[in-house]
């Protein structure tokens, strides 16, 4: 045995410690990922704070042009529904038209109702007549139903939906009523319809606001115009997001009126091409017409 074998024998003997591994280092504790702020509490907390009372100024404004609203039933739920299908990028005077040739087609011979259209209607508002038989509307041929609906515009695009629509409705619930809807809490009753493919919030809050005075605020394009303008609304807020800022904003007994208000402000005065500034109730506040406003 060589020297330096020796000496390697004589230091891995007994009673001589096998060096040890460093021990690893304790795992450091994963940190919690941060909740994402809710982007409509900073909104209404900055608006709170740099324009203080807008909402208030905005809606008492409104109020003194416009009247106050009383809310009163316009059509039962699933008339209210196809009507406000028949509306989308259609004038209100041709979606009545189609409304009525509907009715027309399809008679259900119940009770005769009255269309109480409002101010926040485009419209003239439908002649007084008895729901459509919508088992008929479901079953129809569907070349036939795009005739009918023809003077409302779309006639093919909206012949689908509404076939769909009826259909879901029928086979979900049994009948094609929507009665059971002003039984639920707003946002409940806004998401069922809103899992009806084709059916987004406005449509679903128009419903619920004016068949059943449902806490809900529709926002369409008039309304998104006008609160964009006056900056009760994020630039960056999307016509839908719009609803749930709304929602955050007004107090429940608030919503409908606001909605009919706003809307009228946007077809008579603050229109999307030429506004007429000088007739506006809103101007001293309004960012559309001076951005520094408060």
């Amino acid at each position: 045995m060589t020297a330096a074998a020796a000496r390697a024998a004589h230091a891995t003997g007994p009673g001589t410690a096998t060096p040890s591994k460093p021990s690893p280092k304790p795992a450091r504790p994963a940190k919690k990922s941060r909740r994402k702020p809710d982007p409509i509490k900073l909104w209404t907390g900055r608006l709170a704070r740099q324009r203080p009372g807008l909402v208030r100024f905005t809606l008492e404004a409104l109020a003194e042009r416009y009247g106050h609203q009383p809310w009163v039933r316009r059509l039962d739920p699933t008339s209210e529904l196809i009507l406000t299908i028949l509306t989308q990028n259609s004038a209100d005077t041709n979606a009545e038209k189609a409304f009525e040739a509907l009715r027309a087609a399809y008679p259900s011979g119940l009770p005769v109702e009255r269309h109480n259209p409002g101010p926040g209607w485009g419209g003239d508002g439908l002649a007084d007549g008895a729901p459509t038989d919508w088992m008929a509307v479901e079953i129809a041929p569907f070349e036939e139903l795009v005739e009918v609906i023809r003077p409302g515009g779309l006639p093919n695009q909206k012949a689908k939906g509404i076939l769909a629509t009826l259909r879901l409705i029928r086979e979900r619930r049994g009948d094609h009523s929507l009665e059971f809807l002003g039984e639920m809490p707003a946002l409940e009753a806004r998401d069922w319809l809103t899992s009806i493919p084709g059916i987004g919030k406005k449509t679903a809050s128009v419903l619920l606001a004016f068949s059943f005075g449902l806490p809900l605020m529709a926002v369409d394009r008039h309304v998104d115009r006008v609160a964009h303008r006056v900056g009760l609304l994020p630039a960056k807020a999307s016509a839908d997001d719009a609803h749930d800022y709304f929602l955050a904003m007004l107090e429940p007994d608030e919503m409908y009126e606001a909605h009919v208000n706003l809307i009228r402000h946007g077809r008579v005065i603050c229109h999307a091409r030429n506004p007429e500034h000088e007739r506006c109730p809103l101007i001293d506040r309004c960012r559309f017409v001076n951005p520094k406003a408060p």
